[in-house]
């Protein structure tokens, strides 16, 4: 099974416009076009009866003291942890792909609704919704896409890991919230015919390349 995307080839750069936030003219960020990417795949192995997306950045600060404060970095020996961009489940096998801007176009605050998102897929939270949970103008329920955003004054560039699951249940059962852990909880349960990658990388850091 292979995974691809029109937008990146696999280590690459994210585009800006598939990203949360761009480095700013003045200061140091503004939000972006937050545009989902086109993701496409072929192969998909015989017996499959649903398929599963998961994008995540297991490069995300495991403390944020140092993360976007002015005068400090973000060090490249702090460990890491995942944080979960994108949880899509029940796509239907006879999907082929999934076009640019149709799960996400533009930041929204407080999260996207399950109303103003695609018909015919089960979509799960992203970690934005962790994020922004003490944020009074921003809190919310994140469902679908959202993109990179990685901290300004890190020293490392992130990698956001698109996986592509072949399933042989039409419906992925998932135990509590449609969470990134919960759902890869829910993967290893069942029987996975193949899986697939893409990697894109992005930083906001202008030091780093």
């Amino acid at each position: 099974m292979k995974l691809f995307s029109q937008n990146f080839s696999n280590g690459d750069v994210i585009p800006g416009k598939n990203a949360f936030a761009v480095p700013a003219s003045e200061g140091h960020i503004t939000l972006s076009q937050n545009a989902s990417p086109h993701l496409a795949w072929d192969q998909i192995p015989p017996g499959t009866k649903s398929l599963a997306l998961l994008c995540h950045d297991p490069d995300v600060p495991s403390r944020g003291d140092d993360v976007n404060q002015e005068g400090r970095v973000v060090s490249s020996t702090l460990p890491r942890i995942d944080f979960y961009h994108w949880v899509l489940l029940d796509i239907p096998v006879t999907q082929q792909e999934l076009a640019e801007s149709a799960f996400s176009s533009g930041v929204t605050p407080k999260g996207k609704t399950l109303a103003s998102l695609p018909t015919g897929y089960r979509h799960g939270i992203n970690d934005y919704s962790l994020w922004f949970a003490s944020d009074a103008q921003m809190s919310g329920d994140y469902y679908g896409y959202d993109g990179p955003c990685p901290p300004w004054n890190d020293e490392i560039v992130h990698r956001y890991v698109f996986t592509l699951y072949a399933l042989d249940v039409a419906s992925l059962p998932v135990d509590g919230a449609l969470t990134g852990q919960n759902v890869r909880k829910a993967i290893e349960s069942v029987n996975v015919l193949a899986q697939a990658e893409l990697t894109g990388l992005y930083s906001l850091n202008p030091t780093v390349r």
